[in-house]
């Protein structure tokens, strides 16, 4: 009889000691599984045992951001997919879309989410925004005028900050290849 309880002592030992997989885990998991990125895109784990925290790099190879290289974190909270991840760029660029924190002006990180979208569509959206950046729901307004008021002058702007350079005042980060 004294051997049982051991044995079931011994067991819960062990449970204790194995983290439990939550939900969120469990859906991010599957999400990369399934995941088809094209060549101009791949993700980044930097701690490899942590699959709700990584980065996701974006080399256009086309359209006026051809010559960049984007880097964005993801941090899945554990309500995903109830809720989209938080999703940064860690350059400062000039992008209608991206303020010079980081934030990104997607639609579905934010009203049109579903849990039934995945991580894969995210960063197709991402992806979609350096084809064609949205001047109608913009994070930085500045950027969106230019773009709609001249766009001639708009990819010249996007030329000088892809290396480095300074529009309106300000110095955007270098993310040339």
């Amino acid at each position: 009889m004294l051997k049982v309880w051991s044995l079931k002592k011994d067991e819960e030992t062990a449970k204790k000691k194995k983290p439990k997989t939550s939900p969120a885990q469990l859906r991010v998991q599957k999400d990369l599984t399934e995941m088809e990125l094209p060549n101009t895109m791949k993700t980044d784990f930097p701690d490899p045992a942590d699959v709700l925290n990584f980065n996701l790099t974006i080399e256009p190879d086309e359209g006026m951001y051809k010559a960049g290289s984007f880097k964005f974190t993801f941090a899945v909270n554990n309500n995903y997919p109830h809720e989209p991840p938080k999703v940064k760029c860690v350059q400062k660029i000039y992008h209608p879309n991206v303020d010079l924190e980081g934030n990104v002006c997607l639609n579905i990180l934010r009203e049109d989410w579903k849990p039934v979208l995945n991580l894969n569509s995210i960063m197709v959206g991402l992806q979609y925004l350096f084809l064609e950046p949205n001047a109608d729901d913009p994070l930085n307004k500045e950027a969106a005028d230019d773009l709609r008021k001249d766009r001639t002058q708009f990819v010249n702007n996007v030329k000088r900050s892809l290396g480095g350079g300074a529009v309106r005042g300000v110095t955007y980060d270098r993310v040339t290849k």
